[in-house]
């Protein structure tokens, strides 16, 4: 079935929050095993649970950024968050997940599509994304390659003090 899309609003943020949580769960396994224990024990020390809580309501409370909520059956089952930059005529997708329930149903892609979409009636002239190169976000590079984005590849290095 394919989601209808809206603005986010106030009744939205714990759905909201709670299925990025499910969403990012094999994520944050595959970050913990690729930086290993210690150095991801100090990058979440409370851990990532507390740590993208937080980011998510704040990309949920923001006024620079636009979020849109994809439903289905008038269940909220994915989000979106696009910032817009004028100064350089880029539009970003900030930040994006689908709950587990619904992934392989096309809804990444027809968020990507619709975050695509408002970026382009903005006015921007560039898209750009950011994803992890870990094994967890494998399926959003596969989401965001089908989109046509093109990947630069941007090396990021952890050493524990």
């Amino acid at each position: 079935m394919r989601p209808q899309f809206r603005p986010l609003d106030d009744r939205d943020a714990e759905a909201v929050i709670g299925l990025s949580l499910l969403a990012w769960a094999p994520v944050f396994a595959s970050i913990e095993q690729a930086l290993g224990s210690e150095i991801y024990g100090r990058l979440y020390p409370d851990g990532w649970r507390a740590s993208q809580r937080q980011a998510v309501r704040a990309v949920c409370a923001s006024q620079e950024k636009r979020v849109w909520v994809a439903e289905v059956d008038g269940t909220p089952v994915g989000f979106v968050a696009v910032e817009l930059h004028p100064e350089s005529s880029l539009g970003e997708i900030h930040m994006l997940a689908v709950d587990p329930d619904h992934q392989g149903n096309g809804i990444g892609t027809a968020l990507t599509e619709f975050a695509l979409a408002r970026i382009k009636d903005a006015g921007m002239a560039i898209a750009m994304v950011e994803t992890g190169g870990d094994p967890g976000h494998a399926a959003a590079r596969r989401t965001y390659e089908k989109a046509g984005y093109l990947h630069l590849p941007i090396a990021r290095y952890f050493k524990n003090l």
